[in-house]
């Protein structure tokens, strides 16, 4: 089974932290370049070898909130946006955060970043009104030269304290080379660790970060599990039969990133399927979950 493999647009975009409710948006505006190909984008990572399939079995788990963390506009939906959607179908509330726009994600140098970032982040809001995100967040970092600072894990501790989730999904930021020799994008990780360090113990610890709770009300919460996902250590997988087609749907939306949608489905469906064959169903999400104390 093959690894992720994804080539996520790098952004170089400053700005301030903004929110946006999501709306559904019926038609999408042109790219101000033209597509970018995605080369070989994260499939669903399958879990170390083990020849006794019929041991494991779905996870049935189902968070009641849950905040995905990601580098990058379309990340969620090369990710857990199966996952998602299935829980939010099934009574959950979820929020996305995106810690970059995606304003370096052409392939002409003399793209405006701006524009370009406006673009993605309507992709987005479009693909999360597909999954069925309430929120969807964008902190403006630069893309392409994120860092884990104190700043960004600030942020990502306000937005934690204020939706306290059960659940936070994010990338494995353990996983520097793939198995299969796929890198992991420097944005990917240092994400993933932003959002691990602010889990634990930022989150939880009432000192970090002391005027949240002074001077804005947002006490300390503790995440009760992380999922992790492009893994190579996936020890939980999630049946996405019913909801695999509001992924399809969602990277459909990503219209600036992708070429091929009719491929691209394709692809999908297949790395879904291999997944899905670990656990006798027809589709699933492989995870690393930590469940935390």
């Amino acid at each position: 089974m093959s690894q992720p493999k994804h080539t996520s647009p790098q952004t170089l975009c400053k700005g301030t932290f903004a929110t946006v409710k999501v709306s559904p948006e019926d038609v999408l505006q042109e790219s101000p370049t033209d597509p970018v190909e995605m080369s070989d984008p994260p499939s669903d990572p399958p879990a170390s070898p083990s020849p006794d399939v019929s041991a494991r079995q779905p996870d049935a788990r189902r968070p009641e909130r849950v905040m995905v963390i990601v580098a990058h506009p379309d990340d969620a939906d090369f990710g857990p946006a199966a996952t998602v959607a299935g829980w939010v179908r099934a009574g959950s509330v979820a929020e996305l955060v995106c810690c970059t726009s995606g304003d370096a994600g052409g392939e002409d140098a003399r793209t405006d970043p701006l524009e370009l970032a406006r673009l993605r982040e309507r992709e987005q809001r479009a693909a999360a009104e597909v999954v069925g995100y309430q929120q969807v967040t964008f902190l403006h970092r630069p893309d392409g030269a994120l860092q884990n600072d104190l700043a960004l894990r600030e942020q990502l501790v306000r937005l934690i304290r204020t939706f306290r989730p059960d659940a936070v999904l994010t990338m494995d930021p353990t996983v520097l080379i793939h198995d299969d020799g796929y890198i992991q994008h420097t944005d990917h990780r240092a994400a993933a660790m932003a959002a691990l360090d602010a889990v634990y113990p930022a989150a939880r610890n009432p000192m970090a970060f002391p005027h949240l709770a002074i001077d804005e009300g947002l006490e300390k919460h503790v995440v009760r599990w992380l999922y992790l996902f492009w893994t190579d250590k996936a020890n939980a997988w999630v049946d996405t039969t019913a909801s695999l087609d509001a992924r399809i749907a969602a990277l459909r939306a990503h219209q600036s990133q992708i070429k091929e949608p009719a491929e691209l489905e394709s692809r999908v469906r297949e790395w879904a399927l291999e997944a899905g064959t670990l656990i006798g169903t027809q589709a699933a999400d492989a995870f690393r979950v930590v469940e935390l104390p």
